[in-house]
């Protein structure tokens, strides 16, 4: 089992680019280093029974992080698990990217597949997912490295699964979609492209589908991954370190890493701690904004 590296450290002080009076102030956070050791780390997850989730991927398994208690071994073999979420009952929803398929784990541990074929032909790779408070269910599906060379697809995609199971395209991008997103009122889907260096967005109604599809966030530096928003309706990109945006597609300030970061997820019993993975290591920033969930 690997242990957290219990020591708190300091990594270094941002300031915030032309900030509005109504935004949050993230200068002068500290980053904290809670768990490292590992090769690359994705998909974080937050459970309101107190803890956190995270994929070891070159190491097949699923790992928990408990404050106060450090890190364990939630899953081993865990078929290339990729971006996790609960949802508003306690189930986990992970996306397996050898397997290509998104599963749901049930509170007694029982497993269901969600979706692992569309029209016939495996998945690429699931990538990263989202569930909306009344059970609608969305996920990208890209093709990285070695999947691009076996896929069945010939196209990358964005999904929708609806609380009765059924599955529908929301988009093929051109560029691969990697994080997805809710905003707090469900109203409104994000999604990263690598690619395209960019983020989208879509506006939900009331059934689930998606429409209106738009640029919400382009020229990003770095290659944006996994996305977050705050309960303001701000966007947190991993990128280059992780840029937040306001609404309106405006920078407003980057929280800079030593390491590249792949996800993030907002946590702790206040939701304002916001949890990243970056590689070798997990860590933590404190903020005086609360993380949108769907719980």
């Amino acid at each position: 089992m690997m242990q957290p590296h219990r020591r708190a450290f300091f990594l270094g002080l941002f300031s915030a680019c032309l900030p509005a009076q109504d935004t949050p102030k993230w200068a002068d956070v500290q980053i904290e280093a809670v768990a490292n050791g590992y090769r690359f780390t994705e998909g974080p997850a937050w459970s309101r029974d107190g803890f956190l989730l995270f994929s070891d991927v070159p190491n097949n398994r699923i790992l928990k992080y408990s404050p106060g208690k450090g890190v364990s071994v939630f899953r081993q073999n865990s078929n290339g698990a990729n971006g996790n979420v609960f949802d508003l009952v306690g189930r986990l929803y992970t996306c397996e990217s050898r397997t290509r398929r998104v599963i749901r784990t049930l509170k007694n541990g029982d497993v269901e597949v969600l979706a692992e074929r569309w029209e016939g032909k495996r998945l690429n790779a699931p990538n990263d997912i989202v569930v909306r408070r009344d059970g609608h269910i969305y996920f990208t599906d890209p093709a990285f490295g070695e999947q691009a060379d076996t896929r069945e697809l010939d196209f990358y995609g964005v999904y929708h699964i609806d609380p009765k199971g059924g599955m529908s395209l929301i988009a093929k991008p051109a560029g691969r979609p990697n994080g997805i997103a809710l905003t707090g009122n469900g109203r409104i889907l994000y999604v990263a492209n690598s690619d395209e260096h960019n983020v989208r967005a879509y506006d939900l109604d009331h059934k689930g589908d998606a429409s209106g599809e738009r640029v919400a966030i382009s020229g990003i530096d770095g290659v944006p991954d996994g996305i977050r928003t705050d309960v303001k309706g701000n966007v947190y990109v991993t990128a280059n370190g992780i840029p937040i945006y306001n609404p309106q597609g405006k920078l407003l300030s980057t929280i800079p890493l030593s390491e590249t970061p792949a996800n993030c997820a907002f946590g702790d019993p206040d939701l304002q701690s916001l949890y990243i993975t970056a590689r070798t290591t997990l860590y933590r920033v404190r903020l005086d904004v609360k993380g949108a969930v769907q719980y």
